[in-house]
């Protein structure tokens, strides 16, 4: 698939076989969530830009490295919390916005209900942020939605897809890449990722 990447580590393997396991109790859960997301952030922070700056050593005067631009991480509510520890502990400097969208059960169309962005979206690296892009209709209306009010470097961050969100990405957004730590097989007839994990956010805060 164009312009998805699907990271294929060991480690990455293992944490994602405790996410899927429904003994994983909850504490347990968010450790692996964590880890991933900093694993994610690495990935979708390959390319970001830098610039050069002069850094004293107790040696002597070398180059240092700082972003060249903003990074925002916007995840979307409220499950995208789940991985911001993750990619933040990473990356510290990152400002963090919200969008609140979720999935009307029957229509499985996605509703905005809330949003709250940094200042200054146009030319910041944005990392957009859910952990199941199941039938991508969220994804796509909260990356449509960030475009209208000025961002215009994104990619996308997920835990766990399916190949028909990647598809309505892909066709949607082409212009965003797709960074995921696993593809699964398909939808079921309830829009769920097959093998999935269930629900990201009831596992993850506890509400199940």
């Amino acid at each position: 698939m164009s312009n998805v990447v699907e990271i294929d580590h060991p480690v990455v393997k293992r944490y994602l076989s405790i996410l899927r396991d429904k003994n994983t109790e909850t504490a347990a859960f968010r450790r692996a969530m964590s880890t991933i997301g900093t694993v994610l952030a690495y990935q979708a922070l390959t390319d970001l830009p830098l610039k050069e700056y002069d850094v004293e050593t107790p040696i002597k005067t070398t180059t240092g490295y700082k972003p060249e631009t903003e990074v925002f991480v916007i995840p979307i509510l409220r499950a995208g919390l789940s991985l911001v520890d993750g990619i933040i502990s990473f990356m510290p400097d990152a400002k963090v916005g919200h969008i609140g969208v979720y999935r009307d059960e029957e229509t499985h169309e996605p509703v905005n209900y809330y949003h709250n962005f940094p200042g200054g979206l146009k030319g910041a690296y944005t990392l957009v942020v859910d952990p199941m892009l199941a039938t991508g209709g969220s994804g796509s209306h909260a990356l449509k939605f960030l475009k209208e009010n000025g961002a215009d470097n994104i990619r996308f961050v997920s835990l766990i897809a399916a190949p028909e969100g990647i598809e309505r990405l892909q066709n949607d957004h082409p212009d965003v890449p797709i960074i995921t730590a696993a593809i699964d097989e398909k939808l079921n007839e309830n829009a769920f990722i097959v093998p999935g994990l269930g629900d990201a956010g009831d596992r993850y805060f506890g509400t199940l």
